[in-house]
């Protein structure tokens, strides 16, 4: 189970990777949009949830706040989704710390693979050392433009996502090869 979620993170990968490349800026929008009428939605609920409950119990859950806090966060991204477009570097370096933080994970599969015998460990050892240099790649920041940067965030996504797959197949069949 835990390795059909693995390969559903790295399918989504894949796909981020590959509509950044095709139009980073419009993605981008669309998904803080996305994320704002989510948050919106939510902040409905909580509204809902909180003038139905009763109000000992309503007043412990704080769902007026959060449903508030909610729908402000909500409008702001909804309606200023350009607003990140202007903070990409910002978040970008926290995409960058976030590869990091997912490249030091690698390590752990790999050596996992490694001392349980696996014969292609070296391919999640490969992942991991691309994840922590494309973390560094992108927390040093050398591009010039917006736009190469978000092509290298691209690429570095779909290059990861396609090593990790080959490397949780093979060790799905390897695992099942050991079993019978």
């Amino acid at each position: 189970m835990k390795k059909t979620g693995s390969i559903i993170i790295c399918i989504c990968e894949l796909l981020v990777g590959i509509l950044l490349l095709i139009n980073p800026v419009g993605f981008t929008t669309t998904i803080i949009i996305a994320v704002g009428i989510v948050l919106i939605l939510t902040g409905i609920g909580s509204l809902i949830s909180y003038f139905r409950t009763e109000p000992v119990y309503a007043a412990r859950s704080q769902n007026l706040a959060k449903g508030l806090i909610s729908i402000v966060a909500g409008l702001f991204c909804a309606f200023r989704s350009r607003w990140f477009i202007a903070v990409f570097p910002l978040l970008t370096m926290l995409y960058g710390v976030a590869i990091l933080l997912t490249g030091i994970a690698k390590i752990q599969w790999a050596v996992d693979m490694l001392r349980l015998k696996m014969s292609k460990w070296f391919l999640a050892a490969i992942g991991a050392a691309l994840s922590i240099l494309f973390a560094a790649v992108i927390l040093m920041n050398p591009f010039n433009s917006t736009t190469f940067l978000w092509t290298f965030v691209a690429v570095s996504l779909i290059v990861e996502a396609a090593l990790d797959a080959i490397a949780l197949l093979l060790s799905r069949s390897r695992a099942h090869s050991d079993l019978y």
